[in-house]
């Protein structure tokens, strides 16, 4: 983790406001306090990214736990020049999540297609790369909020949940054929959106 001396800046109240580097390296330190601010800071995003995953609250909320516990743990490893803490929060996230649906023994989507600059987000140590990928990942959410919806929630449960056309058919109470037209439409729609945006 990068030491910092900066002063931290006084709020409104005059209470002290610390950067998320500085909450990181008072966690090292064994600061229960920061990983509380921490906590609140970043809760929601962990929250929304586990149930877009999950889909599933008491599983999302196990998540949250589980997430902050491996802050807490890694704190120390932190570093401020490989990226964000939003980034790295993130990554400790999916992690968890993939984690949670191996459990479930939910297999990724063989023949999803064209989403492999996703899948290199968790594991980059090259910030540029990391920049591109999520500029990239920005831009296919993007686009998904301009196909239809039911066209929209398969593609999403097929990438970010990990699941098999059958799972996403029991998912959404949909017959398996209507899964796998509506990610087929999906996908052709996507494509020229895509193009547009390149």
């Amino acid at each position: 983790m990068l030491e910092t001396t900066a002063v931290p800046m006084l709020g409104t109240n005059n209470e002290q406001i610390f950067t998320d580097a500085q909450l990181l390296t008072l966690i090292g330190r064994g600061e229960n306090w920061a990983l509380s601010e921490i906590h609140d800071r970043y809760v929601r995003l962990v929250f929304s990214l586990a149930l877009k995953t999950l889909n599933d609250r008491a599983s999302a909320e196990e998540i949250v736990q589980q997430v902050f516990t491996e802050v807490w743990r890694q704190a120390r490893h932190y570093r401020l020049d490989r990226g964000k803490f939003s980034a790295w929060v993130s990554t400790i996230t999916r992690h968890q999540c993939i984690d949670e649906l191996r459990r479930r023994s939910v297999r990724p989507m063989a023949d999803a297609g064209g989403w492999e600059a996703l899948d290199r987000l968790a594991g980059n140590d090259d910030p540029a790369q990391h920049a591109q990928d999520i500029f990239e990942q920005a831009r296919i959410r993007e686009a998904l909020q301009q196909i239809p919806t039911q066209e929209r929630m398969v593609i999403e449960l097929a990438f970010w949940g990990g699941m098999t056309h059958r799972e996403i058919a029991l998912h959404s109470h949909s017959p398996l054929g209507t899964v796998k037209t509506r990610l087929r439409l999906g996908m052709q729609r996507l494509k020229p959106l895509l193009q547009e945006t390149e």
